[in-house]
């Protein structure tokens, strides 16, 4: 008998771990941080549910934060087995991972210097140490077998190397979606048909939204204003896939005559490793990259490019004094470089914030989307004049019509359909969609809840 228990992403939207119990034997599919809410950021710190070093593997989907970023704290607590996942995964979660380490000692530098941090002294929840020694149990592999148990990894099209998970053992199948990507992801192919399994963890960060087209010329217009205004156009962008996407849309923009030829700085550390990534996937012809992407010229310099890797670089852009678009990391803002463009920019009524993609509520990047007057950084609140747009088109997860389509596709109707990672509403709009257009058994399970597959 298996028993499958929900460790996060269940009554949330990151947070992703799900426990797969089979015997003596202990799987974890998913090993993400919990993020936003002060209510789920304190998960991060609470003691695994079970004794890290009884853990046979982890198998990654993706190498985003909130399905990976617990690795090191599960490595500083004792885990050392395998982490299967693609080689595309392995690639980004290395860049992923060093990157959340440095942001942890860097936050907690800056809590123990102005004094702001609820735990004396503040500390990390991973230093880079632990980031290392969980990089160096990545095993790229898109099949695996584990004491009985077949792993197959198939191709998800939300960022390069992302996959749903298919688990196989005694006879019972289980598959765990990760994040889907869109049909119409501008870099990427979409994703490959579910095949038939017994039992299903679907994603539903946008089960309750449908995606509308993204409107190139009124982007365009939004920009151009801004430089005529003599602003900033300020992106906070997700570095993995996010800025890449960015990047081939303004040179679409700029190529069609649609936006000014302004200077695009892009200032983010990890954003400009991921890019390397992407271009060697280009160089590659990766079969995972659209095929009109691969052969032709760099889709991600629209020929103002600038990459940024200094901190002096970093501080001359702050406020460049000349219309300009500066992407920088993190996505929802909740650390990075983004926050010392925020504290200049936010403040100047001529510049612009175009958040390009889904905000988890209780990070800045929600506060600002909801209109906030103020936002708190590095223990300052900072006034919020600047114009603030969302382009939730950007998203790179499937909407709710993407996902049941996706569902549907399957050879035959799974015995149960586990709805998770999305909030409540989310969750329960899509479970409900389940159940009546595809007559299947929809359940959103709550935190800690213990099913027998």
């Amino acid at each position: 008998m298996s028993v499958l228990t929900f460790l996060g992403a269940a009554g949330t939207v990151t947070g992703s771990k799900f426990l797969l119990e089979r015997g003596r034997q202990r799987v974890l599919i998913d090993c993400g941080m919990f993020q936003g809410e002060a209510r789920w950021r304190r998960r991060n710190w609470d003691p695994f549910p079970i004794d890290p070093a009884s853990l046979d593997a982890v198998v990654l989907t993706h190498a985003h934060l909130d399905h990976c970023g617990y690795l090191p704290s599960l490595v500083r607590q004792g885990f050392r087995g395998p982490v299967f996942c693609t080689p595309g995964t392995a690639d980004v979660a290395a860049i992923v991972l060093r990157d959340a380490a440095h942001l942890q000692m860097e936050d907690a530098q800056h809590a123990r210097a102005g004094g702001y941090s609820r735990h004396d002294p503040p500390q990390p929840l991973f230093d880079t140490e632990d980031a290392e020694q969980a990089i160096r149990l990545l095993q790229p592999a898109v099949r695996a077998e584990l004491g009985g148990t077949r792993i197959r990894l198939h191709r998800a099209g939300h960022i390069l190397g992302s996959a749903f998970a298919e688990l196989e053992c005694d006879g019972r199948t289980l598959l765990v979606s990760g994040d889907l990507g869109r049909q119409q992801h501008p870099l990427l192919r979409p994703p490959e048909p579910p095949p038939a399994v017994d039992t299903i963890l679907v994603e539903s960060t946008y089960g309750d939204r449908h995606h509308q087209p993204l409107d190139h010329a009124q982007l365009g217009r939004l920009i151009s204003a801004t430089a005529a205004r003599n602003g900033v156009v300020l992106m906070p962008a997700f570095a993995i896939d996010r800025t890449a996407v960015l990047l081939h849309e303004l040179a679409g923009l700029m190529r069609d005559g649609l936006i000014p030829h302004l200077p695009v700085y892009v200032n983010s550390p990890m954003a400009l490793a991921a890019l390397n990534v992407y271009r060697a996937a280009v160089t590659n012809k990766s079969p995972e990259l659209r095929p009109e992407i691969v052969g032709g010229p760099d889709p991600f310099d629209p020929g103002t490019l600038h990459l940024v890797h200094t901190v002096e670089e970093s501080m001359r852009i702050s406020d460049p004094g000349r219309p300009s678009i500066v992407i920088s990391a993190s996505g929802m803002a909740t650390g990075g470089r983004v926050l010392y463009h925020l504290a200049r920019l936010l403040p100047g009524k001529r510049n612009t914030v175009i958040l390009p993609g889904f905000q988890v509520p209780g990070t800045r990047g929600r506060a600002l989307l909801d209109g906030a007057r103020s936002v708190k950084i590095h223990g300052r609140y900072v006034p919020v004049r600047a114009q603030v747009v969302g382009q939730p088109e950007f998203s790179a997860h499937a909407d709710s019509d993407e996902l049941v389509n996706w569902l549907s596709a399957a050879p035959a109707a799974p015995e149960t359909v586990y709805v998770v990672h999305g909030e409540d509403h989310a969750r329960a709009v899509l479970a409900d969609r389940i159940r009546d257009e595809l007559d299947w058994t929809a359940v959103t399970p709550k935190h800690l809840e213990r099913v027998r597959l």
